[in-house]
Parts: C-alpha cells; structure tokens; sequence
C-alpha cells in the first residue's frame, strides 16, 4: 500500500511523459538483461562473450533513443505552450499597467491644469477688468463710476473673476455698443484684448493636454471668459497684427 502511495506521488509529483518514458526503459533494459541471459547466451560453448553484448547494445538502445528524442518532443511542445501562456498573461499585465500608468499621469496633468487654471482665470479677470475700464471706467466714456469699478475689482480679487466678462457679454448682448471700438479703438485697448486673447489660447492648449475628449476645452468655450473671446476674435479688424493661432 505504502509502495503504491509513492509511485502515485512520483507520477503526479513528475511530468508523466517522463515517468511512462523511465518505466518503459527500465522494462526495456531488464527485459533485454533477460533475454542475453537467457537467451543470446546460449552459445554452443555457454559463455557470455564481448560480442553477445555488444550486439545487444547496439540493437537495444537504438529504441530508447527514439523513445527518449520523441518524449523529449512532447515535453518540449508543452513547455513552450507554457511558456506562451506566461508570455501573453505578462503581456496582458503589462498593457493594464501601462494604461493604469497613462490613467494617472492624465489624473496628475489634470490637477496641474486646474491649479494653473485658477491663476490664469485670475490673470483674464485682471485683464478683463482693465479693458472695460478703458473704455467704460472714468478714464473711458465715464458710464462705470469709480467706486462701481472698484466694487468690480473687489469682486474679481475675492474670487469672481469673470464679473467683467459678463459685463461685457451684456452690453453686446443688448446692442448698445460698438465691440470693435471698446476692444480695439485704442491701443491700449488693443494690447489688453490681445493679451487676453493670448492668454485664453494658452489656457486652451494647456487644456488639450490633459484631457483627449475635449470635455475641458468645450467648457472653457462655453464659460464668459470663452464668450468674451469668440466675441474678441470676431470683432478684430484685420490691421490689427494676428498674435496666436485661433482656437476656434
């Protein structure tokens, strides 16, 4: 019982090709050790000469040899399917890694953009700002007060940093301003628009980095600040020297 438990082992413990091929030879050898024996040894003298055995060692391992390279087939076929199956589970692994690796360097590049994105809002708002009081602020046409327009800036440095966007928005919006004249009729009035014109169009650049399905930039187009830009771009005579490619 115990020997039957070991040789059980030993065939699931070993690669059974193996086993059938250590079994055979060892049936093959002893049966050939049998049959010089008992059988190429009968000469009509009795003796066991050097050329009984070396016939029989040149006829009984040719066999095995066979055995052996065909086994050795096999087991080598299996090997490298095994081999083929870590190769392609490593490769899957690899691919989720890299896209896990790619998910958290977008996740980063997002949070970089959203934290710039703050400074640079702040940045359009001050622009903003400037521009409306050229032209609508007591240096301009008079029509904001000096206390409204520092009321505005308070506004813009407590964090609402589009107020003079929709300001501006507004006035379009009723048709009680010529766009041209308050972004472009002085020249002061043209370098704030085109900063800000710049600046929004790096904003937006720096936005398609981080994000492959546009959702980011189609929401800075669409906010006042994205507005106050197509209006920008639109209203912008032709002598005016372009500074950046249009984003839309």
């Amino acid at each position: 019982m115990a020997d039957d438990n070991a040789f059980t082992g030993f065939i699931r413990g070993h690669d059974w090709l193996i086993s059938f091929g250590i079994v055979i030879t060892a049936l093959w050898i002893g049966g050939g050790g049998w049959y010089v024996l008992n059988v190429a040894r009968m000469t009509p003298d009795g003796e066991l000469t050097l050329d009984v055995i070396g016939n029989f060692l040149e006829g009984a391992f040719a066999p095995l040899a066979f055995l052996w390279l065909v086994i050795g087939l096999f087991v080598q076929q299996r090997e490298l399917a095994k081999n083929s199956e870590a190769l392609r589970s490593t490769s899957e692994q690899s691919e989720k890694q890299t896209l896990a690796i790619a998910a958290t360097e977008m996740n980063a590049r997002q949070e970089t953009f959203f934290k710039i994105k703050e400074h640079v809002y702040n940045q359009l708002g001050g622009i903003s700002g400037m521009l409306y009081a050229s032209s609508k602020g007591p240096v301009g046409d008079g029509e904001m007060s000096a206390d409204q327009q520092d009321e505005y800036f308070k506004q813009v440095a407590e964090g609402d940093c589009e107020v003079f966007a929709r300001l501006f928005l507004s006035l379009g919006m009723l048709g009680q301003v010529d766009l041209v004249e308050m972004f472009y009729g002085t020249d002061i009035r043209t370098r704030h628009s085109e900063n800000f014109m710049r600046t929004f169009e790096r904003l937006c650049r720096l936005a398609k980095n981080c994000d492959v399905d546009g959702i980011i930039e189609d929401a800075l187009m669409q906010n006042a600040f994205g507005l106050l830009y197509r209006r920008m771009r639109k209203s912008r005579p032709e002598s005016v020297d372009a500074c950046e490619t249009p984003v839309v």
